[in-house]
C-alpha cells in the first residue's frame, strides 16, 4: 500500500490491529466499519481522493469480516448511472437470500451524489425488498470556478436525503467517526441511509481515539442493537419513532450520550445558531462555550440526525429563553448565497419545525458557501453580530455579510501544552517527509496527543505542501489551519514569492529556514524585503538549514531529509527530550552510522541567524506583496511530474486501415482538420484575380471562395481564417533531404488534447501541420542540442538558446530570417527523429483576414482582399508570408479549410445611421462588404443613410482597389461621397486625412448631427491623424451650437458607443530592424556629413571617444584605426557589413528616429530605457530634427537593477555568465524572453504589474529590482 493522507501518518493499517487506544484517521475508521460488517462494498473514489485505500488492501489480502469472508470491494467509475451495478447485486435472481439481511455499502465522494441520484431514487421505492444500504459519504467536491479548488460539500447530501427520504448522519470529529458510521449501518436497517463527514480537514488528519473498537466488539454491538430495535412492539412504530428508539439503543449499548440534536453555550441565551456539519458544529460548540462562559447569551445547536427529521426533540432541545435562531445553511455557491430567493435546506426544516411548536422566536437563514474556511475567528465574528441584532430582525444582506469577517481579538481556547508546527515544502523537495516523521516520533510519547494535517496545492511552483502538527498532553479538536505556529520550517525558498509563511507563526515564533549554500551576508539579498521585515517585526528567531554544508548530504541521497529532521527536533525539543526523540528517529531511520554524522554535520550545517536591526528600519518603503497565508487546497496527493510520453510512430498504411475499419475499438472519428480546435469547412476557389499591374511590386489580390454545401455563413465585418499550407516543392525538397517517405503513417497526440492522437502521413504533416519553414524561437535550438551527436555543433546550439547568443539569436531570427529548415540544415548532425522533430516544431497558425463581401448579395461565396508577404534575406533568397503566398498560387476549384473569426468591426443597428468609413490598402475589405449590404438595403426598398468612403493607397494606376466598383455604388446613391487619397501622384503628399478635412461639413452633418458611425481600417498610422479631423468636426459643431466640449472626451464617449472603431494592424520590430532598412545608409552619410551639429564633442562628430582617427568616405565608407590590427573598412551600402557598426544608445536612437521619421506610411512607438530620457533625447534628438512632428512617439520603460544596483541587461555583456546564479535560483525568465513568453502566466502577469503605470506614472521612472519584479510577477510564472 502507497502513501497517502488518508492513512495514519500515510502508512497502511491491518484491519486485526484496529483496536483500544491508537493513531488513525476517520477515514480509516470509516473504512473499517464498512469493510466490517458488509457482504459488499461499492467504491465510487477518484484515484487521488483514496477513499477506498484501506478496504482494497484489506480485500486482497483477504482479511474477513464479521461474517467469515473477505468482503469483496468493487471500486467503480463515477459517472451518469453510477450505483446501478449494486442495484443489479441486490435485486439479482441470483442473490442469495441468506445474506438479505447484510447491509450492502458505498464509498464515495459528495461529488458524485448527482450521478449515484438515479439508483439511489429507484432503491428508495424499492427499499422494502432490499437489502440495507448505506452510503459513507465524505462531503468534498471541487469547485465550480476556475481555481480547481476542493470545496467540503454538505448541500449536496442535503437536498439529496431530503428529496429522496434517505437517512442522513453526520459526524462531528474522527473521534466519533467510528460510532457514527456504525449508527449509520444500523439505520439502514430502517431507511436507505447516509453518512456523511468532512472529506478535506477531519476526515484526513492523523490523531489519536481512545475508545477504537476491534472487529468482534463492531459485531457484537451491532447484534445487540439491531436485536433490541426489533424487538417485541417496536415494528408497528412510525419511521421516526422506530430512528428515535434505535438511537436511545445505541446509546444504551456503547454507554454515550448522542442525541439527533446537541446543544452547547450559555444556560439561557437570547440567540443561538443552528449547524450542520463537522468542522462547523466542532467550531461552533467551542466558541459558544468560550463566550458563554464570558456571559454573552449565545449557544449552538448541532444537528447530528437531519434525516429523519425528529421536530419534537429539535424543540425539546431548543432552550425556552431563545428569542433569535440563526440557521447556518450551506448552500452550493456565492450567487446562491447573493440570490435572495433560495434557501438553504436545512433552513427549511428549521422554520417549519418552529412554525408548528406554537413558539415564536425569529428564524434566519445564514447562507454560506460550499468554499467558506470557518476558523474560531469567523465563529467568533458571527456570534458578535448576533448580539446587534435589531428588533426588526436580520436582513437577508446582514446575513450575507455574516461570514465576511472575522475577530482578531477572539482567542481560541487551547491547553497550555499545545505546540504548534508548520511545514512549508516543495513536492519534489528531498525533505518533503520529513513532517510526517517528526508527528510519527512526537505520537510515540504516551503523554501526548498528536494531529497531523497536510494539504497539496499542486497548481502552485509545480507542487507546494503545507503539514500542520498539533501535539498537546489533552484532547486536540481544532478543524482548522495552524495561525500561531510555535516553529515553521520552510524547505524552499522560493515559496517566499507565493504564500505569506509568516502570517502563521507567533510572535516570537521561532522559523527554520533551508537555504543551500546561502551566506549570512548575502541573506539580505536572497530573502525578500518583506519577508525580512517580517522577521524583524515579529521578533522571530532566525535558523538556516545549508545542506551543502554537510559532507553526508553529499553522500547519501536519504541523508538531506534526515538532516532536517534532527534540525527540527533540536528547535521543538529541549535537552531532556531531544536524546529519547533522536532515539525515536534513529528506530525509524535504521542507520546509526548516517545519523552520527549527520549530528557532526549539524555544527557547520545549521546555525541561528541574528535579525540585524537594519532589517526593521532600513526598508520602510517596501512594498509587501498580498500573498495568501494558506495554500489553494486542490489535491490530496502530489503532482505526478513523471511525463507520458506520447510518441509520435512511423507506422504503416495499415495501421490507419485498422482504426478506420475498426472504429469501435480504436475509437475513430473521421473529422476534417482534427488537429484544430475550431469549427472548420472546406470551401472551394472560385476566383483568383490580381488587382495590380505584374511590373508593380505590391502583389495585391481578389479572391473568391465557392462556399458549395459547406454550411459556412458568417457576418458583416467577420474575419476568415484560412487554415494555410506549406509549399509544396519545399515540402518534397525536405523530405528528401530528411530521407523520409512521404506516405507513412505518423501517428501524433492532438496539439489540443494529448489524450487524443491523430494519423496523418508524413507529406501531410508537413503539409498542413508543422511550421517546419517557419521562424524558430530559442527553446527550438535548445531542445535541438539534445540530438547533436557533433561537439562543436552541440555548444554553437546550447549557446544559441542560452542568454550568451541573444544577440546571434536575434540577427538570425529578424535579419536572416532563419527557418526551422535551414537550422537542420545548419546542424547535419542534430538529426532527431521524425516524432521527435514533431515535439519541437511549433504548430501551424491559421491567419484571419477581414472578409471583403456581404452574404447576402454573394449568398454562395466569399471574398478575401490580400496582399502578398515578402522580402528578399541576406543569402539572396526570396522569401514569402507562409499563407499569403498559399492563397496566391491557388487554382481555381482548389479545396481550402476556413474558419470563422467575429470582430469588432459591426453595421450600426440603424440603416439610416451614417457610414463614415477610411480605409488604407487591404484595410478596405470590411467596407466592400459594408457598401454591399447598404445596396442590398437600397435595392430592398429599405431606407439607407449616407455613405462616406476615404480610401488612400500610393498611386492611383496600380493600386486604385475595387475603383470601378465605388464608382459604380456612387453613381447608383449607395456612396454618397468618395474621397481619394492618392498619396504619390502629386508633388505634394496627400493622405486620407487631408481628403477628410476637406470635406469636414459633410463630416460634421453625418457623424455628429446625424449620429454616424466611423471606421478605420488599416496601418495604424493615420490613427492620430484622423483622429484629429473628427476632433476638429466635433469642435467647431460645438461652436456653431454654442456649446462646450472637450473633444477628447467626445471622441472616448463615441468609442464606448460603437461609433468610433478601429481595426488596425500592427507589428513589432527590434534595433535590427533600421540595419535593415533601405534609407540606414543615407541617413548615416547625413550624420557624417553634418557631424558638426553633434555638439561639444571631438570633430569627428561621433560620440565615440575612440573614433577620433576615424576616416569618411562621401560615397559610404568608413576606414577604423584599430590599436591592434591597423586600418579596417566599412561600406554602409552593404547591410552586411553595416552589421558590424556598434553605435552608443543616443547616436543609435537618433538613426532610428531619422529613419522612421521618413516613413510615412506607418507610425511608430519605439521603447527605450528611462536611463535615455531627459538630456539624451533633449540634446540629441529633438534639437536636431528639423520637422519634429514627424517623428515617433518614444517610450521609456523602467529598468530592472541586479543587486549591485547595476542594469541587469548592461551586466550580462560585462561579463558573461554573471547572471547564471538566476538560473539556478529558478528566474530563468529574467534572462531569457523565451522563457517568460512561455511560463503560464507570463506576459498576463508583466500585464498586471504594467497597468499600475496608468495611473500612476512615476513608476515609469523608476527602476525595479530583481527580487521585486520576481515577488510581483512569481504568481504567473509558474512554468519556469
Amino acid at each position: 500500500m502507497g502513501r497517502s493522507s488518508n492513512l495514519p501518518f500515510e502508512q497502511g493499517v491491518p484491519l486485526s490491529s484496529i483496536t483500544g487506544p491508537m493513531y488513525l484517521t476517520a477515514q480509516t475508521l470509516i473504512q473499517q466499519v464498512s469493510y466490517s460488517l458488509s457482504d459488499k462494498l461499492f467504491t465510487y473514489s477518484p484515484e487521488t481522493f483514496d477513499l477506498d485505500i484501506s478496504v482494497k488492501n484489506w480485500c486482497s489480502s483477504e482479511s474477513p469480516n464479521v461474517h467469515g469472508y473477505a468482503t469483496h470491494v468493487s471500486s467503480m467509475q463515477t459517472r451518469t448511472g453510477a450505483a446501478s451495478i449494486a442495484l443489479g447485486y441486490i435485486f439479482s435472481k441470483d442473490f442469495d437470500l441468506g445474506k438479505r439481511h447484510i447491509p450492502q455499502s458505498i464509498l464515495a465522494p459528495s461529488s458524485s451524489l448527482h450521478h449515484l441520484r438515479a439508483a439511489f431514487d429507484q432503491l428508495s421505492l424499492l427499499y422494502s425488498i432490499a437489502s440495507p444500504l448505506v452510503a459513507h459519504i465524505s462531503a468534498v467536491d471541487y469547485a465550480p470556478d476556475s481555481s480547481g479548488s476542493l470545496v467540503t460539500d454538505y448541500s449536496s447530501a442535503l437536498s439529496l436525503s431530503e428529496e429522496l427520504g434517505f437517512g442522513l448522519v453526520s459526524s462531528f470529529s474522527a473521534h466519533e467517526a467510528q460510532h457514527m458510521a456504525l449508527f449509520s449501518t444500523l439505520l439502514a436497517s430502517v431507511l436507505p441511509t447516509i453518512h456523511i463527514y468532512d472529506g478535506i480537514k477531519v476526515g484526513r488528519e492523523t490523531t489519536k481515539v481512545v475508545d477504537v473498537m476491534d472487529q468482534d466488539s463492531l459485531h457484537a454491538a451491532y447484534q445487540a442493537i439491531l436485536a433490541e430495535k426489533s424487538g417485541p412492539g417496536k415494528r408497528h412504530l412510525s419511521v421516526e419513532g422506530r430512528v428515535d428508539h434505535l438511537l436511545r439503543a445505541f446509546n444504551g449499548e456503547l454507554g454515550t450520550a448522542y442525541g439527533a440534536f446537541e446543544y452547547e453555550g450559555h444556560n439561557q441565551p437570547s440567540s443561538i445558531l443552528v449547524a450542520f456539519g463537522s468542522g462547523e458544529s466542532t467550531l461552533a460548540s467551542q466558541v459558544a462555550s468560550t463566550l458563554a462562559k464570558s456571559g454573552t447569551k449565545v449557544g449552538v445547536l448541532n444537528v447530528r440526525l437531519y434525516r429523519p427529521f425528529l421536530e419534537d426533540q429539535f424543540i425539546q432541545a431548543l432552550p425556552k429563553s431563545v428569542e433569535n435562531i440563526f440557521v447556518l445553511g450551506q448552500v452550493h455557491d456565492q450567487n446562491s448565497v447573493s440570490d435572495s430567493s433560495i434557501n438553504s435546506t436545512l433552513y427549511g426544516d428549521v422554520l417549519a419545525a418552529v412554525t408548528f411548536s406554537g413558539r415564536s422566536p425569529s428564524v434566519t437563514d445564514v447562507k454560506y458557501p460550499r468554499s467558506s474556511v470557518w476558523t474560531p475567528a469567523t465563529f467568533a465574528s458571527l456570534f458578535r453580530r448576533f448580539q446587534v441584532k435589531t428588533s426588526g430582525g436580520v436582513r437577508a444582506e446582514d446575513g450575507l455579510s455574516f461570514f465576511e469577517g472575522q475577530d482578531d481579538d477572539f482567542q481560541a481556547p487551547s491547553s497550555t501544552t499545545l505546540r504548534q508546527y508548520t511545514f512549508w515544502d516543495a513536492t519534489d523537495s528531498r525533505s518533503v517527509n520529513a513532517a510526517t516523521t517528526i508527528a510519527n516520533i512526537l505520537s510515540r510519547e504516551s503523554t501526548n496527543n498528536v494531529t497531523v494535517n497536510s494539504e497539496h496545492d499542486n497548481l502552485m511552483q509545480g507542487g507546494v505542501l503545507r503539514t500542520d502538527i498539533r501535539s498537546s498532553r489533552q484532547l486536540i479538536e481544532m478543524p482548522y489551519s495552524i495561525e500561531n505556529a510555535d516553529v515553521i520550517f520552510l524547505g524552499e525558498e522560493k515559496l517566499l514569492g507565493n504564500v505569506d509563511v509568516l502570517a502563521s507563526i507567533r510572535e516570537g515564533g521561532t522559523l527554520l529556514a533551508k537555504l543551500p549554500g546561502a551566506k549570512d551576508e548575502n541573506l539580505d539579498k536572497i530573502l525578500p524585503g518583506w519577508f525580512r521585515k517580517g522577521l524583524a517585526e515579529k521578533r522571530i528567531q532566525f535558523f538556516v538549514l545549508d545542506p551543502r554544508a554537510s559532507t553526508s548530504v553529499e553522500k547519501h541521497s536519504d541523508a538531506e531529509v534526515l538532516l532536517t529532521e534532527v534540525a527540527f527536533l533540536k528547535l521543538a525539543s529541549n535537552k531532556f527530550l531531544l536524546a529519547s526523540r533522536l532515539e525515536k528517529l534513529l528506530s525509524i531511520h535504521g542507520n546509526p552510522n548516517l545519523l552520527r554524522d549527520i549530528l557532526r554535520d549539524l555544527e557547520t550545517a545549521f546555525r541561528q541567524f541574528e535579525i540585524p536591526v537594519a532589517w526593521t528600519t532600513a526598508e520602510p518603503k517596501v512594498d509587501i506583496p498580498l500573498l495568501p497565508a494558506r495554500v489553494n487546497l486542490n489535491s490530496f496527493s502530489p503532482f505526478e511530474k513523471m511525463e507520458i510520453d506520447y510518441l509520435s510512430r512511423l507506422q504503416s498504411w495499415n495501421a490507419a486501415a485498422k482504426r478506420l475499419v475498426f472504429k469501435e475499438a480504436y475509437g475513430t472519428k473521421p473529422v476534417l482538420r482534427p488537429d484544430l480546435s475550431v469549427k472548420t469547412w472546406t470551401i472551394h476557389v472560385k476566383e483568383n484575380r490580381r488587382l495590380t499591374p505584374l511590373t508593380y511590386d505590391r502583389n495585391i489580390f481578389h479572391i473568391e471562395f465557392d462556399l458549395g454545401d459547406s454550411g459556412l455563413t458568417y457576418n458583416i465585418g467577420e474575419a476568415l481564417g484560412v487554415h494555410g499550407e506549406n509549399d509544396e516543392h519545399e515540402v518534397k525538397q525536405f523530405i528528401d533531404y530528411y530521407g523520409l517517405r512521404p506516405d507513412d503513417i505518423v501517428e501524433v497526440p492532438s496539439r489540443e488534447d494529448c489524450n487524443f492522437s491523430e494519423l496523418r502521413t508524413v507529406y501531410q504533416a508537413l503539409m498542413q501541420n508543422i511550421d517546419i519553414f517557419g521562424r524558430p524561437p530559442k527553446r527550438f535550438y535548445e531542445a535541438l542540442a539534445e540530438f547533436a551527436e557533433d561537439g562543436n555543433e552541440k555548444k554553437k546550439l546550447l549557446m544559441l538558446g542560452g542568454p550568451e547568443g541573444a544577440m546571434e539569436f536575434k540577427r538570425r531570427a529578424e535579419v536572416d530570417t532563419i527557418t526551422y529548415a535551414d537550422v537542420l540544415l545548419e546542424f547535419p548532425s542534430a538529426r532527431p527523429n521524425f516524432y521527435d522533430l514533431v515535439k519541437i516544431v511549433n504548430p501551424m497558425k491559421r491567419r484571419e483576414y477581414s472578409i471583403a463581401s456581404c452574404q447576402k448579395v454573394t449568398t454562395n461565396s466569399v471574398a478575401l482582399l490580400v496582399v502578398v508577404v515578402g522580402w528578399v534575406d541576406t543569402k539572396g533568397r526570396d522569401r514569402f508570408g507562409q499563407c499569403t503566398r498559399y492563397l496566391s498560387n491557388l487554382p481555381i476549384g482548389a479545396a481550402v479549410t476556413a474558419s470563422v473569426k467575429p470582430s469588432v468591426m459591426k453595421l450600426p443597428a440603424k440603416s439610416t445611421q451614417p457610414l463614415i468609413m477610411a480605409g488604407l490598402g487591404t484595410g478596405l475589405a470590411p467596407f466592400r462588404a459594408f457598401v454591399q449590404h447598404r445596396a442590398w438595403q437600397k435595392h430592398q426598398g429599405i431606407d439607407i443613410g449616407s455613405v462616406l468612403l476615404y480610401m488612400g493607397s500610393r498611386h492611383q494606376r496600380e493600386e486604385y482597389l475595387y475603383g470601378e466598383e465605388w464608382e459604380a455604388y456612387q453613381d447608383a446613391g449607395v456612396i454618397t461621397l468618395l474621397g481619394r487619397a492618392f498619396s504619390r501622384d502629386q508633388p505634394q503628399k496627400i493622405y486620407i486625412q487631408d481628403r477628410m478635412r476637406q470635406s469636414l461639413d459633410t463630416i460634421i452633418q453625418t457623424y455628429i448631427r446625424e449620429e454616424g458611425a466611423f471606421y478605420l481600417c488599416g496601418p495604424t498610422w493615420p490613427v492620430p491623424d484622423v483622429t484629429e479631423v473628427l476632433q476638429e468636426a466635433i469642435a467647431t459643431d460645438a461652436r456653431m451650437q454654442g456649446k462646450k466640449v472637450d473633444p477628447g472626451k467626445e471622441i472616448e464617449r463615441l468609442k464606448e458607443g460603437l461609433r468610433y472603431v478601429l481595426e488596425v494592424s500592427y507589428g513589432v520590430e527590434t534595433q535590427d530592424y533600421w540595419r535593415r532598412s533601405s534609407s540606414f545608409a543615407a541617413v548615416l552619410r547625413d550624420i557624417i556629413a553634418h557631424r558638426h551639429i553633434l555638439g561639444t564633442f571631438p570633430s569627428c562628430g561621433l560620440a565615440d571617444k575612440h573614433g577620433v582617427k576615424n576616416q569618411y568616405c562621401v560615397e559610404g565608407r568608413i576606414t577604423f584605426l584599430c590599436p591592434n590590427h591597423g586600418e579596417y573598412s566599412v561600406d554602409l551600402k552593404s547591410p552586411r557589413e553595416a552589421e558590424r557598426l556598434e553605435f552608443n544608445t543616443p547616436l543609435r536612437n537618433l538613426i532610428r528616429v531619422l529613419i522612421r521619421s521618413k516613413d510615412q506610411d506607418t507610425s511608430w512607438i519605439l521603447c527605450t530605457g528611462s536611463d535615455y530620457a531627459g538630456f539624451y533625447q533633449e540634446q540629441l534628438l529633438w534639437r536636431l530634427l528639423e520637422h519634429r512632428l514627424s517623428v515617433p512617439i518614444i517610450f521609456y520603460s523602467p529598468l530592472i537593477l541586479d543587486w549591485s544596483g547595476s542594469k541587469l541587461s548592461k551586466s550580462m555583456y560585462v561579463k558573461q555568465g554573471a547572471y547564471n546564479y538566476l538560473r539556478d535560483a529558478g528566474l530563468k525568465y529574467m534572462l531569457d524572453i523565451d522563457a517568460l513568453l512561455n511560463a503560464e502566466g507570463g506576459l498576463e502577469a508583466l500585464f498586471e504589474e504594467v497597468k499600475d503605470w496608468v495611473a500612476e506614472p512615476y513608476k515609469i521612472f523608476r527602476s525595479y529590482s530583481i527580487e521585486y519584479l520576481h515577488t510581483q510577477l512569481v504568481a504567473g510564472l509558474r512554468g519556469c
